[in-house]
């Protein structure tokens, strides 16, 4: 597996003065804090006269470098702003540190010792503070890359940030947010692998850290799923030369026999169609219809490495759709584990197939407290809301609302789409107890997808999240580069650490 570059974040009480690089703080509208000020003192005011002169504004995220500064040992001191003291919040300082490091980059630094003060009026303590502005610098620095010879990789190879001022007994905040960018950076990594190298019969080799971190790994071959009547599932990766399968993935926290939180993935490696088959264009990116089942892994890493009190299951619905002799056609019935039997119009609707047998397979063994999947699901879903948000389709409003407040903390934004009885009339069929999906895909595929789905959820409290279009980005956005998002693994670990369990 291609490794992005190493960012290891030391804490120390004093600033060292032999660093190549110090990076000083500062928000809109204010001074320097009192580590700054000393550091400017010793540089005869040159730091806030440069500030000055340049009209530094000290904007989020904005760097101003000043080089070889007469007074000091560092070869350039660099200026980060913060913004406004007042506005400043955990995703605003985490984009500041993206740009930190952005600019860091192109500057071709490696070893950075970052000065912390508290920030007045600032509802932010300094140790929140110093997690963020790491968070930031390890979402911007990562990198896929499958190039046998590229410029630059060696000097890319790693990075060492020493966060000065920052006491070893405030590291939590840091331990918990390098997890989650572990979780992050895996569910990247999961969505940029191509097809050929990321299969039904090679994801779990895939899923070694999260062996590592503890979490237990259990998988079910196409026999089980056979055995268990897993007739949907089988049925979309029938004409693979890689067997479907399920991947359950346990972390056990501190819960004693509460039932767990679970969270299922879609993870259909390879998405063509099937017989219905898509156009080229439309292929292309289809590598990324595991993002589901990728978001899934990457919490459970991130929950494991913090060591999450919380107990938690992950459950991967792992397949790919392709077309061949032995693929599921439209037509067909087919009976799925739950017993109920579904018509089939389209095998491009190949992921409330999967989540059907895999839903109801989550909801009867580990009878969740709460259930949550993410899939790439529609198209219907991106027509309505764009690029801003996600959809999400809940039966419980305490659910939908902690998990909306919790992307918007995060930057992950959700917004809650209908979860109506009225959409079950478009799934009616005459010859099985469900079609699967309405008849016209223009009358809103993305509800009755959620409808139909809920019929296999054994009445579970339950959130279905569609984040079909954040899988993969095409451009450099302010928190990760072209390629796979990790989107989903920020909004629920954050729901999680914020009580997540309290909204059963």
């Amino acid at each position: 597996m291609p490794q992005s570059p190493v960012t290891v974040f030391d804490t120390a009480a004093a600033l060292q003065d032999d660093a190549p690089v110090v990076v000083v703080l500062k928000a809109s509208g204010h001074g320097f804090g009192a580590r700054a000020a000393g550091l400017d003192a010793r540089a005869g005011g040159l730091l806030s006269r440069a500030c000055e002169a340049a009209a530094f504004s000290a904007g989020n995220g904005e760097c101003l470098d000043i080089v070889a500064p007469g007074g000091l040992a560092a070869r350039r001191v660099v200026v980060l702003g913060l913004g406004e003291a007042a506005a400043m919040t955990p995703l605003s300082v985490t984009r500041a540190g993206a740009g930190l490091a952005g600019f860091l980059e192109k500057q071709g630094e490696s070893a950075v010792s970052i000065l912390f003060d508290a920030v007045d009026g600032s509802p932010l303590a300094g140790a929140e503070l110093a997690a963020r502005l790491a968070f930031g610098m390890r979402l911007r620095r990562y990198r896929f890359d499958l190039r046998s010879k590229r410029p630059g990789a060696t000097a890319e190879a790693g990075w060492r940030i020493r966060l000065a001022g920052v006491e070893e007994r405030d590291g939590a905040a840091l331990g918990r947010l390098n997890a989650v960018a572990d979780g992050v950076e895996l569910a990247r990594t999961l969505v940029n692998l191509p097809a050929n190298i990321l299969h039904p019969d090679s994801f779990l080799d895939h899923l070694e850290p999260l062996r590592e971190a503890g979490v237990e790994i259990e998988t079910l071959d196409a026999a089980d799923l056979k055995r268990l009547g897993m007739n949907a599932l089988l049925a979309v990766g029938s004409a693979s030369q890689h067997p479907p399968r399920i991947v359950v993935l346990r972390h056990r926290g501190k819960g004693g026999a509460d039932a767990p939180l679970a969270f299922v993935g879609k993870g259909v490696c390879f998405d063509s169609g099937g017989l219905c088959a898509k156009s080229g264009p439309q292929m292309f990116e289809m590598k990324g219809d595991m993002a589901g089942a990728a978001a899934v892994a990457g919490l459970l890493l991130a929950l494991a490495r913090q060591g999450s009190e919380v107990d938690a299951v992950g459950v991967l619905g792992i397949a790919e759709n392709l077309p061949s002799g032995k693929a599921y056609k439209p037509g067909d019935v087919i009976t799925t584990m739950s017993g109920q039997t579904v018509e089939v119009f389209d095998t491009d609707c190949e992921g409330r197939m999967l989540l059907a047998d895999t839903l109801h397979y989550t909801a009867t063994r580990f009878k969740p407290a709460a259930m949550v999947d993410l899939a790439t699901l529609t198209y219907s879903v991106m027509r309505g809301l764009g690029s801003v948000f996600a959809g999400l389709f809940a039966t419980d409003d305490g659910l939908a609302t902690g998990m909306i407040a919790a992307g918007e903390a995060v930057g992950e934004r959700f917004w809650r789409m209908p979860l109506d009885h009225a959409y079950d009339e478009g799934l009616q069929s005459p010859l099985a107890d469900l079609r699967q999906h309405a008849r016209n895909l223009e009358d809103g595929d993305a509800p009755h997808a959620a409808a139909f789905l809920r019929h296999f959820t054994d009445n579970r409290p339950w959130v279905h999240l569609d984040i079909a279009g954040k899988e993969i980005s095409e451009t450099d956005g302010p928190l990760a580069r072209q390629g796979g998002i990790g989107f989903g693994v920020q909004m629920l670990e954050q729901w999680v650490h914020e009580g997540g369990r309290k909204h059963r």
